[in-house]
């Protein structure tokens, strides 16, 4: 483990939080400090004796500050190898004087483009060129140079100094090292996705040519998929997050239950009415809409409170007391409850559970406009299969009855809301409905008629007159017999078949309506 020792530092950071105090400990250290621009001033005002980086190179800053340090003293001092002879040689030829310590944190693009309110012209003034430079350079000579580009190892580095009389050991300079390049690449991967967005495109409707992402550990999580695999949750550090959520009770989140969460994130993003689910294993195994939000939970849960038991209840409206207490009262055990928001009455209640998770979700509504898949060989990419309550109008407007038995205007919204129920069910699904709540869901099975038979035993004598959704096209009239037995009253699917004639068929016989969307919702 080797040691050295901190004589010379070059300070120059945009986020200012802890610097005065680690400057303090470098001055009580006899470190000559170099500076710049804003921070230099900071040091100053606190007393802190710092020199100017231009006083240093004997260049200036120039055009508009955009250059500062980009100059062969700072790079050559934070570069050359102090036991290598012949770059001792030329740094002192040239007069490069070393660097040993650099302290730079970037210009804030991220959060100077979060809002969206700059130009193009404006968000690029805000690409840091000479911090990430100089960051790598001392990165790159870990072996003589140690570097901090986040404030909360100011005290790390600190602490070494104080232990060694001034030197930090090569353990810390390495690992340090390593997070320069972890920020830097991420810093990129967000310059690159913002000029992705905003810049003109030739290739406008085409999925891009590259992507460019990063990401940044958030929490360890309980467990995998199962206990014996650890697991641990990622955040996007190149975008913003589409679902900004917040855990306000319960014990630690699993793998299994941020998968269920994101799957209840999907199921009520397809509802602008009040609406309520519960996932298990990835799948609604109920959904409802109702005006009052109580009233939608309930039916969710009685879809199949079998299934319900243990699994994530979600809300698209902010939970209160009346609704609380019907989930309570509805189910004995249940892992995590998803809400916008929790009346203070509600939350209250809740969490007399001790282990009952509450996940509070600022939005429900995904905008960003690709998902990805990750596979051993490479990424999946595709566009987000946007909810249908953002082309009602066009599904409407495409939606086929194609059978003698015709249906009202109500009795098509009952058949949609089968079909965006079957939408967010793994396929093959179907999915049965009577008045806006799911009451027999069939998910994931490779034949549609199985799927079809556990819908309909799911939903036992309920079945009858009630509304099937089919994510995609039944490829024949297999489903649709099976279904007539139970006295279905209309079906809803993709159509497309090249049995589709046969289908409609067995409808007529059986006095189903029938009506195709021109449009599947596979879901994998």
């Amino acid at each position: 483990m080797s040691k050295k020792v901190i004589r010379r530092a070059l300070i120059s950071v945009s986020d200012k939080n802890g610097l005065i105090p680690f400057a303090k400990t470098l001055h009580k250290h006899k470190v000559e400090i170099l500076s710049t621009g804003g921070t230099l001033k900071a040091l100053k005002d606190a007393k802190i004796p710092a020199g100017a980086v231009d006083d240093f190179t004997g260049f200036p800053e120039m055009l508009d500050g955009r250059v500062k340090t980009l100059h062969p003293k700072i790079h050559g001092g934070l570069l050359y190898l102090r036991s290598k002879k012949s770059h001792r040689e030329q740094a002192k030829k040239y007069g490069i004087q070393p660097i040993d310590l650099v302290v730079v944190n970037l210009y804030p693009f991220e959060a100077a483009t979060a809002k969206g309110s700059l130009a193009l012209h404006e968000a690029v003034e805000f690409i840091d060129i000479g911090g990430p430079s100089m960051l790598r350079s001392a990165a790159k000579n870990s072996e003589s140079v140690a570097v901090v580009t986040d404030p909360a190892d100011y005290e790390r580095v600190t602490a070494e100094m104080e232990a060694n009389k001034g030197a930090v050991t090569s353990e810390l300079r390495q690992e340090l090292s390593r997070k320069v390049f972890e920020r830097t690449s991420a810093y990129d991967a967000v310059i690159s996705q913002y000029l992705a967005t905003h810049q003109k495109k030739s290739d406008a409707g085409h999925l891009p040519a590259g992507f460019v992402s990063h990401f940044k550990k958030t929490q360890d999580l309980r467990y995998g998929e199962n206990p014996h695999q650890k697991a641990a949750f990622y955040s996007y550090a190149t975008r913003k997050a589409s679902a900004a959520w917040r855990q306000l009770h319960g014990k630690e989140l699993s793998y299994n239950n941020l998968l269920d969460i994101e799957a209840t994130l999907d199921v009520l993003a397809e509802f602008d009415a009040p609406a309520a689910c519960v996932i298990k294993h990835n799948n609604p195994c109920g959904i409802a809409s109702d005006d009052d939000l109580a009233e939608a939970v309930e039916g969710a849960i009685d879809s199949d409170p079998l299934s319900a038991f243990g699994g994530i209840v979600g809300l698209n409206r902010p939970c209160d007391v009346k609704t609380a207490r019907k989930i309570l009262e509805k189910l004995g055990f249940f892992e995590v409850l998803v809400a916008p928001s929790f009346k203070a009455g509600a939350l209250k209640l809740l969490m007399a559970r001790k282990n009952l998770r509450l996940i509070e979700v600022d939005r429900f509504r995904d905008e960003y406009p690709y998902e990805f898949k990750f596979l051993r060989s490479g990424v999946l990419v595709q566009e987000k299969n946007r909810p249908i309550r953002l082309h009602m109008k066009e599904l409407k407007k495409n939606l086929k009855l194609v059978t003698k038995t015709k249906l009202s205007a109500a009795e098509i919204d009952e058949l949609i809301f089968a079909f965006q129920c079957a939408k967010v069910v793994k396929s093959n699904a179907i999915v049965l409905t009577q008045g806006k709540r799911t009451v027999g869901i069939g998910a994931g099975q490779m034949s549609r008629v199985d799927s079809m038979q556990i819908a309909l035993a799911k939903a036992g004598y309920l079945a009858e007159g009630c509304y099937v959704g089919s994510d995609a096209f039944f490829p024949m009239p297999d489903s649709i017999e099976v279904a007539a037995k139970h006295k279905i009253k209309a079906v809803i699917q993709p159509g497309g078949s090249i049995k589709d004639a046969e289908v409609i068929a067995a409808c007529d016989a059986a006095g189903i309506a029938m009506a195709f969307t021109k449009e599947r919702h596979f879901r994998h």
